[in-house]
């Protein structure tokens, strides 16, 4: 490839700056130390990639580099990511499927796995193809500005998710210096605190429609309404009701243990079952096959995460959530019942008091429970004929 360069004009020139042609470019600095640098515009921004000091890279390789350079560029591709990629420096996506890999043995259950690969693969998709080292505070900002204020909850987890990918990186040498998705002492200073955004809280059915509607749920035959009735049955969190196993459940004792890898505090938790409930799952227990209570058609995992919602979506219920059935029985719990306070929250499985009193609270009051989830049971079904059934502790 011609050029405007000879072997001795390299050897003479005087600091500064000379064009070969093609974006490639002779560096002299004022010590006289001589590299090649190659220019070029990737995304409307000038950029300058090094190909080598000028005395170990001849004027023809360096002219090779530059034209193989140029061609990534003409294909789409940014040369200096692709250089990096060669290097052995992995891409953020690559990285964080690697983290998520590593970290999964510790998650809770298959939902938590399910929204580690979602925020990663879904709002941090920029990012996904930039070599982990080269990612900075604008490419984190540009990526959780868009939902930082609109889906506050999922965009604090994100910036925490993508903080671990890129410390999982410094600490394998592929990055150097500060994380830029460091929350404090440097995020804190270019975005409101979550906590002073307007939390969202999951749409719930005002407590006195909650029969009404299980009279036309129970109208449906799928496993999904099931688990539905269920859900709301035991007020369990949807991903406890979906992952159920069948060694969990004792229907003689009226009861269902949730281990505690399952549990989001991370707790063991005792569910006494309904009369209701144990019809539920004595009809399941006639045709299970396999360990999960409610699987899918291949048996061996469970129903999807968005089973349940898809149950609301076709009854045409848009003002509820499944989360939010939780809410509807603590709401009736709270303003029409003589049950405690801490028995109506540990049956929603919230921890209760500080570190002290959890460690001298040994009992789960199992049976005490066992009349507050009957009552909420028969207050369900006693509204179906139009009857209002006193929601007192028995």
């Amino acid at each position: 490839m011609a050029g405007h360069l000879t072997a001795r004009k390299i050897e003479t020139a005087k600091p500064g700056k000379y064009s070969d042609g093609r974006n490639l470019y002779l560096v002299v600095s004022p010590i006289g130390a001589r590299k090649w640098v190659l220019r070029f515009t990737w995304r409307g921004r000038a950029n300058e990639m090094g190909l080598g000091s000028a005395i170990n890279v001849p004027l023809a390789d360096a002219r090779e580099q530059a034209a193989m350079a140029m061609r990534k560029v003409v294909q789409g591709l940014n040369p200096i990511d692709e250089r990096k990629r060669d290097n052995g420096i992995p891409t953020f996506g690559e990285m964080a499927d690697s983290v998520r890999e590593a970290l999964s043995a510790g998650f809770r259950n298959e939902k938590h796995k399910a929204q580690w690969k979602s925020t990663l693969e879904t709002y941090a998709a920029p990012l996904r193809s930039k070599p982990v080292d080269t990612i900075g505070t604008d490419d984190v900002l540009a990526v959780l500005k868009p939902i930082w204020t609109i889906k506050t909850e999922t965009a604090s987890r994100l910036r925490g998710r993508i903080e671990k990918v890129l410390d999982a990186a410094k600490a394998k040498s592929f990055r150097h210096g500060e994380n830029p998705a460091r929350w404090r002492g440097h995020l804190d200073h270019l975005l409101p605190r979550p906590s002073k955004l307007s939390r969202g809280h999951h749409a719930a059915m005002p407590y006195e429609e909650v029969a009404t509607f299980l009279r036309r749920l129970q109208e449906g035959e799928s496993l999904g309404a099931l688990a539905l009735e269920l859900c709301i049955l035991t007020v369990a969190r949807s991903g406890e009701i979906l992952g159920m196993r069948w060694p969990e459940v004792d229907l003689d004792k009226k009861t269902w243990t949730v281990p505690a890898h399952r549990m989001k505090a991370g707790r063991e938790h005792r569910v006494p079952l309904a009369t209701r409930a144990v019809i539920i799952l004595r009809q399941l227990e006639e045709t299970k096959a396999g360990e999960f209570v409610f699987p899918r058609q291949a048996r061996d995992k469970p129903l999807s995460n968005m089973a349940m919602e898809m149950v609301l979506r076709r009854m045409k219920i848009q003002s509820a959530t499944v989360h939010g059935f939780r809410s509807s029985f603590r709401d009736r719990a709270g303003n029409e019942s003589n049950f405690p306070r801490e028995l109506v929250e540990t049956a929603l499985a919230h921890v209760i008091g500080d570190k002290a009193e959890q460690a001298y609270r040994r009992s789960d009051a199992l049976e005490k429970r066992r009349k507050l989830m009957e009552a909420w049971a028969a207050y369900c079904a006693a509204q179906k004929s139009g009857k209002v059934v006193s929601f007192q502790r028995a």
